[in-house]
């Protein structure tokens, strides 16, 4: 289905791809993972022909419709959802408008025509009839609902919804397209779990072949059947699902490390036995023939080891026993979004808040924090509290490299400072001399998380954190959050990850006024 071959490309001096070959076949459910920053969405890029690799082949095979996950598209303000979802069978009512056209000229035509006519409307019957035309509604029902767009009200114009219900539109046009292939960057990341679940069962039972990047580990173990691994500019293939790769790809570094230390062992031997018997005539051809052996090894490469973050959170002084108390607190913009809430959060909780996307889970994160006025009544904030706020997206448009992002927020601290903070959070060098803009969502992620750890706090709020994070961050943002001794308030749609942190779960469904 696609052949990639000796595929290499750079970006701002840093090899992303180097020799990389890669190809898909027929009815596989790849997992394309790697940790942050090693070129997935990239490779994605060029192999849906976006960017243009340095060097190397790119070939699909012929007739094959690639879909692509694209949560950068636009949506037309002034459409509603169900418009938008329609507009994935705009070739099948294109042929529906062909033939109704040619039903009009039947009136008029010569017995020939009408012969030739007849013949085509028949083939484009047949065509609208194979591909459930006439259930297009029922189609966009059943896939809108699976993944809680139902919940919406699909006459909801597009311009309105959160990020979150965005990606769910996107992604449900795309599977009612029901391409050849299917590519898909991190189609979670705004999924709640129960549509996660939906989602799954459908990857599960999907006949055609797909390319998933996700660092959500359960997920990639229910839908996959080959890995590819990006690690330092190359791709690995391996056959299975995580864990097989997992197996594999340990006992591949345990066999590779060995072959180093016993190559490493024998360049020193030969290295000693060339200086102590060149200068002896008796010797010298020996020594010879030693360094012959030395030049023309293929020496091993020594295993790089993965930069991987330490993350701490910085405690500031205890605050007053409440954190927070709401009263008769609506949610809400132009329209309330939940009932009047009544709740208080006592210091030293570690919380939860779930709920499908929609509802104001983000929203309820700000107005306690009053980066939002309440739609009515009042939240009324603990004393002493210092307050450490992770957003879930940072801009699009942010010229600022790593490093200024955190010296803007922190000028007093020295460069050499700064670059220990970030390279503390897992980030190269590369990383922190790169604009904020060209990083990828799990870098950037690294960033923000670093601009908090660098002060004292004792009140964590935190949205989605664990969007975009590769595997070795989110285990170790988890084991900060479970040794950090303040109060936490988390958005997540992963229990896997906040289960174990945390004191309760809050279910904003339970607060709000939509039908759900």
């Amino acid at each position: 289905m696609l052949l990639v071959e000796n595929l290499n490309h750079s970006f701002g001096g840093r090899i992303i791809l180097d020799n990389v070959s890669f190809r898909l076949k027929k009815g596989e459910h790849i997992a394309l993972i790697g940790a942050n920053g090693e070129g997935k969405s990239t490779f994605l890029n060029i192999i849906t022909r976006k960017i243009m690799p340095d060097e190397g082949l790119v070939r699909w095979a012929k007739k094959v419709s690639v879909g692509y996950l694209d949560q950068h598209t636009v949506l037309e303000k002034g459409k509603t959802i169900r418009e938008v979802l329609k507009t994935a069978f705009n070739t099948l009512f294109d042929l529906e408008k062909e033939m109704l056209q040619m039903y009009d000229k039947m009136g008029s035509a010569t017995p020939e025509e009408l012969e030739k006519l007849m013949e085509e409307t028949s083939k484009i019957q047949n065509t609208l009839e194979l591909s459930s035309f006439y259930n297009i509604n029922a189609k966009i029902e059943e896939v809108a609902n699976g993944l809680g767009l139902g919940d919406i009200g699909l006459d909801k114009d597009v311009s309105k919804l959160s990020g979150g219900q965005r990606t769910k539109v996107l992604l449900t046009k795309l599977l009612l397209e029901n391409p050849t292939i299917l590519i898909l960057d991190e189609p979670t990341n705004y999924l709640d779990f129960e549509h996660i679940e939906w989602l799954k069962i459908y990857l599960q039972n999907y006949e055609n072949s797909f390319v998933l990047v996700s660092h959500d580990i359960p997920f990639i173990n229910s839908v996959s059947n080959v890995i590819y691994h990006m690690e330092n500019g190359s791709i690995t293939r391996y056959k299975g699902n995580y864990e097989d790769f997992q197996h594999m790809y340990n006992v591949k570094k345990k066999q590779l490390e060995k072959a180093y230390e016993k190559q490493q062992k024998e360049i020193k031997n030969l290295e000693d036995f060339i200086a102590r018997n060149k200068a002896r005539v008796a010797t010298t051809g020996m020594a010879r023939s030693r360094q012959k052996k030395l030049d023309k090894m293929d020496k091993i490469d020594k295993p790089r080891e993965k930069i991987k973050p330490t993350f701490e959170f910085l405690e500031a002084r205890a605050p007053s026993k409440i954190i927070f108390e709401a009263e008769d607190l609506v949610l809400g913009y132009n329209e309330p979004l939940t009932k009047p809430l009544n709740v208080q959060l006592t210091r030293g909780l570690k919380i939860a808040l779930r709920g499908v996307n929609g509802l104001g889970k983000t929203t309820l994160l700000k107005t306690l924090i009053r980066e939002i006025k309440p739609y009515d009544g009042s939240v009324v904030l603990g004393d002493y509290l210092e307050i450490g706020y992770f957003e879930q997206e940072s801009s699009n448009d942010n010229n600022n490299t790593a490093l200024e992002e955190i010296w803007n927020e922190y000028p007093g601290m020295l460069n050499s400072e700064v670059r220990l903070a970030l390279a503390k959070c897992g980030l190269s060098n590369d990383h922190i001399t790169s604009k904020m803009k060209v990083l990828s969502g799990g870098e950037a992620a690294k960033v923000r998380l670093c601009k908090i750890m660098l002060r004292n706090i004792n009140f964590l709020v935190l949205d989605e954190p664990t969007n975009h994070l590769d595997v070795d961050a989110k285990e170790e943002l988890k084991k900060a959050l479970q040794t950090f001794k303040g109060t936490v308030l988390i958005v997540s749609h992963e229990p896997e990850f906040y289960m174990d942190i945390v004191d309760d779960v809050w279910n904003i469904e339970d607060w709000t006024t939509k039908i759900i």
